[in-house]
Order: structure tokens, then sequence, then C-alpha cells
């Protein structure tokens, strides 16, 4: 087990979902959930020639990919870094856009794994901001070339993210196993995250590419989250895809720590399809161990453990869209 670290308490956190499978206008505030404002959905304008005034709303676009913006507040100090980046080379800088959230004000860049479904929105950031001179936390496997096999199907290989580009483009990589913090001691990067369920079986699908061959690579060990504690209210646990096990991710947040109140979860559960839907009745079980507040599962959870999250814990869970903002 890995020492308990002093994480600084907050005062509030703000959770913005940059990229997310899913935008819901019609989305109503719910909770700590502020959605964005119907009407702003039709303000801005884009070019479209088989409407009538050849004009079309400029909405939000959700894709299968992943990213938030984390602001903390401490006091008179606030802070914002960047968790993961999305799918596409553009969606995540176009809704930052549409959202009127400025690329500069970020401090700091987390990346929660190297799959390119996290990664590639990197591109349209660096095109934003210039030189970022940003610092860059991940995990050292982060680079590795993996590849998916698929039942019947060739194997497919990942886009994989480009250290020559990163470093190139000015960003200054930290690749570490450990926890790590941030921003005044007000975040924490959990690093290598420890393996202590039975049924969260990591991603027996994957295969990475190490000393001339490809081997197995269940565990996605680069697969990290961070973790805030907010005063008076418990852990705040941000994942991407939670390769780990969502349980797992949680309880070592706990352990490192030394919390035992989670306040809230946000983020990838990865229970989507027949490999991993299995594992969901053990996860609602865990959960109501943990007995976190919120629950705002996203990306790709999937929609079977969404449906039976929801049914367990209607009280607890809140969708996610894209634009959401949640004010913890």
């Amino acid at each position: 087990m890995n020492p308990k670290v002093s994480l600084v308490p907050v005062d509030g956190v703000a959770v913005t979902a940059l990229v997310d499978n899913l935008v819901d206008i019609f989305m109503p505030d719910e909770g700590p959930a502020e959605r964005r404002a119907l009407s702003s959905a039709f303000e801005a304008r884009r070019r479209a020639g088989t409407l009538v005034g050849r004009q079309a709303p400029e909405q939000l676009v959700a894709e299968h990919g992943f990213s938030v913006l984390v602001e903390v507040t401490a006091g008179k100090r606030r802070h914002c870094l960047l968790f993961d980046a999305g799918v596409s080379p553009d969606g995540l800088i176009e809704n930052m856009k549409r959202l009127d959230v400025d690329p500069r004000s970020v401090e700091a860049v987390v990346m929660s794994h190297g799959h390119f479904d996290h990664t590639t929105g990197l591109d349209g950031f660096i095109r934003a901001v210039g030189r970022p001179n940003l610092p860059v936390l991940l995990h050292p496997h982060f680079w590795h070339r993996r590849r998916i096999r698929l039942p019947g199907r060739e194997p497919w290989e990942l886009p994989s993210t480009s250290k020559r580009a990163l470093e190139g483009a000015g960003f200054q990589i930290v690749e570490e196993r450990s926890p790590s913090f941030l921003l005044d001691e007000s975040v924490l990067v959990t690093g290598e995250i420890d393996r202590t369920t039975a049924f969260e079986r990591g991603f027996p699908i994957q295969d990475s590419y190490r000393d001339g061959a490809w081997t197995p690579d269940p565990l996605v060990l680069d697969d990290q989250g961070v973790v805030v504690n907010v005063a008076g209210r418990g852990l705040l646990v941000i994942t991407g895809c939670g390769h780990s096990g969502i349980i797992n991710t949680i309880q070592h947040a706990q352990k490192l720590t030394g919390v035992e109140r989670v306040y809230a979860v946000i983020g990838g559960f990865h229970l989507n399809g027949p490999l991993f839907e299995p594992q969901i009745p053990e996860v609602i079980k865990q959960i109501e161990v943990i007995d976190p507040e919120i629950l705002v599962p996203a990306h790709c959870t999937g929609w079977r453990a969404v449906h039976a999250l929801a049914r367990r814990f209607p009280d607890k869970v809140i969708p996610s869209s894209v634009g959401t903002v949640f004010r913890l």
C-alpha cells in the first residue's frame, strides 16, 4: 500500500464536461449540475446551404471521448487543469470556444491514459494556445503502442501519441508512476492504481508492442485519475475510462488520502459491452458500501450500466452532457 498523502482541502470545485459521448440541449439543471442555457445553443451560427437563410445553430459536439476542465477554489486562489482531451483534433477546442472557456486559463494537463479517445484533442489545444509551456502529467506506459484483439477480426492497432510532437509543441512532459500533486497540493494525480478487486479485470483484449513483439497488456497500468478533497464533503474522484476498475480507483484514492468519505465520482466506469457488463452487479454492490453522494457515469460507462446505476441510486446519479458544469 502507498503511504498516505496530505491532500489540501479546497472550498469548491467546478468540473466542466468539455468532451463526452452525449450532448442533450434540453437536459435541465439538477443538483450541482448546471446545464448550458437552451437559448445559448441557438445563438452562434454557421453556414448551412440547405436552410432558409443559410444559417444553422453552432452547437456543442459530442464524440466518443472524454475531457473535463477542473477548477478548484481555495480561499482567494483559483486553479484550473485539463483532464484528458477527447478523440478528435478539434472537438475539445471547438467546445471550449462555444462554452467561452479560455484555453489559456489551463495551468496543467493530466492524461488519464494513452488511448487516443482521450489524447487527440491536444492537437487543437496546441493550435489554440501556441507553445503551451505547460506540464503534462502521464504514466510512462502512456507512449506504448497498443492493439485490440476482437474475435473473428484482425487485431486493430490504436493510434498512439507522439512524444516528439508534444515536446516540440512546448509541453513539459512529466512521467510518473507514483502519486503526485498539482496546483498548491489541492489536486492529487493517483499515479498507478492498485488492483485489489477480484471482478475488475482491466482490458483483457489489449496487447502492447514491447521488445519487438506484441504481448498481452490487460492491466493498462497507465490508467490514472485525479482526486480533490472538498472541505466538509469528502473526495471527488475523476476517472477517464476507469480501466483500473472504478472500485479499485475509488478505494485507491481513499487509501492514498486516508479520507474515507467519498463525495462524488465523475467519469468513465468502463462497464460497456458484453466483456464488462457482467461486472455491473458487483460494482453496484460495492458502490452501496462506499456510498458517495453523487455519481456521474460518463463516456465508456455503457448504457446498461448507466440504467442499472440510475435504477439503484436514483438520488445519486446525475446524467452527463457536454457543456454541463458540476459545481461541487
